[in-house]
């Protein structure tokens, strides 16, 4: 039964991922890798320009295969079905070639911008290498070409190996000093005669150039996929640090038998042409880098399940901060108001003035107490204006009394 999907570059219903591709549920990689691979090939657009049904069935048959090529979504799919699933990481892989100007504009803005965009080889390079058209170049082991390829062609070159070659490993890089994008691509003899898409991996830029290489080396080596939940990292930066070896994703072939493989690099780029030198060694120059290679790998392995775990406690662990984070707020905004109150009770013993209290002066400061406190010489000073008044009352009533002196006789004298 399907479900709808929100999102643009989805197909409208989802169906079974394993369904869409005709895959049992405990399929290999290289069994699911091999089975859109032949579905791509028959639906893409470009093979079916008249037939809208077999564009949409394309989309179906990219978005199942983006969900069942990457462990961790695979994982979460076959334990709780779409619901589990972040649409925000189910990003599709897009055919340059079948983008048209405008959008091949806008697609290789983003990407100088830094947002990964995932494509996919050119449907008529993988119907050429399967019809067995493509021109085939001898690269020697212990040799390096050099040369451009235009976008979304394929130049194409056979390893021969030996037996002691091939018991010892071989390893196929390329590298572009001017940081050209390419993919390097490893086809399987078909069938038919031709070549099919077996391995694919796309350049990344280490240093001052980008590169990408294939080791087949009688151990599991491991791809990074940096688009893996790009777009959730990008929302959660702590989460980028988190996820970052979650894109480690093994390589499908881990070794080469003896004879002749085919590898192509495939120009990328989305305008112009792809500089590139392409060089195939053989392990046993180089037994030290190898053993290194693996030690480092296993590394890895381990530091990506420590990590696993150590999220766990650091979400923990950062819950707690959050938590004695807001407290330490609180109770400094607690401490504060305690201390403005004490403040506020210091001042009123030592400013507010009430009506039961008085301020006096001693000795050119203030004091204010419910209790009078003298001194002798403020008995003397309050009790000399006292004095001062009743001497100058006397002296005043007794020149009224003089004044009024009632003489005897002095009445009759005068009359």
């Amino acid at each position: 039964m399907g479900s709808k999907l929100e999102g643009p570059s989805a197909p409208a219903v989802r169906r079974d991922p394993y369904e869409v591709l005709s895959v049992s549920r405990d399929s290999t990689d290289q069994e699911i890798k091999t089975a859109y691979r032949k579905l791509a090939l028959k639906y893409h657009p470009d093979k079916n320009a008249s037939n809208p049904e077999a564009s949409e069935f394309f989309k179906e048959v990219a978005y199942s295969y983006n969900i069942l090529s990457d462990p961790e979504k695979r994982r979460q799919y076959d334990s709780a079905g779409f619901e589990a699933l972040d649409s925000d990481s189910m990003d599709m892989e897009i055919d340059l070639s079948n983008l048209g100007t405008v959008n091949t504009v806008f697609a290789a803005l983003f990407s100088k911008l830094g947002v990964p965009i995932k494509t996919t080889v050119s449907a008529n390079v993988l119907e050429e290498a399967l019809n067995g058209t493509v021109t085939v170049r001898p690269l020697p082991v212990g040799t390096s070409v050099s040369g451009k390829v235009d976008k979304q062609c394929a130049h194409f070159f056979g390893v021969t190996i030996s037996e002691e070659q091939a018991q010892a490993g071989i390893v196929v890089r390329v590298t572009s000093s001017s940081q050209s994008k390419f993919k390097l691509l490893y086809f399987e003899q078909d069938a038919n005669g031709g070549y099919g898409l077996a391995l694919q991996e796309d350049s990344e830029k280490t240093g001052k150039v980008t590169s990408a290489g294939m080791y087949f080396l009688h151990f599991q080596v491991y791809r990074m996929d940096s688009t893996v939940n790009a777009l959730a990292m990008a929302k959660d930066p702590e989460a980028a640090f988190f996820k970052r070896l979650e894109g480690l994703q093994p390589c499908e072939v881990s070794e080469l038998k003896s004879g002749t493989h085919i590898f192509a690099v495939y120009g990328d780029n989305f305008f112009k042409t792809a500089s590139y030198t392409i060089e195939a060694l053989c392990a046993k120059t180089y037994e030290d880098t190898t053993a290194k290679l693996k030690d480092i790998e296993a590394q890895i392995l381990r530091k990506r399940t420590e990590l696993r775990q150590f999220e766990t406690e650091y979400r923990n662990a950062l819950a707690r901060y959050q938590e004695v984070t807001n407290r330490y707020g609180q109770e400094k905004q607690c401490v504060d108001e305690l201390l403005k109150q004490r403040d506020s009770i210091h001042c009123s013993f030592t400013v507010a003035k009430t009506a039961n209290n008085s301020i006096i002066s001693v000795g050119g400061s203030n004091m204010s107490n419910g209790s009078s406190s003298k001194t002798p010489n403020d008995d003397l000073k309050a009790e000399s204006p006292g004095e001062d008044v009743s001497s100058e009352g006397k002296d005043k009533s007794t020149k009224k009394r003089w004044l009024n002196i009632n003489f005897k006789g002095s009445d009759k004298k005068l009359g």
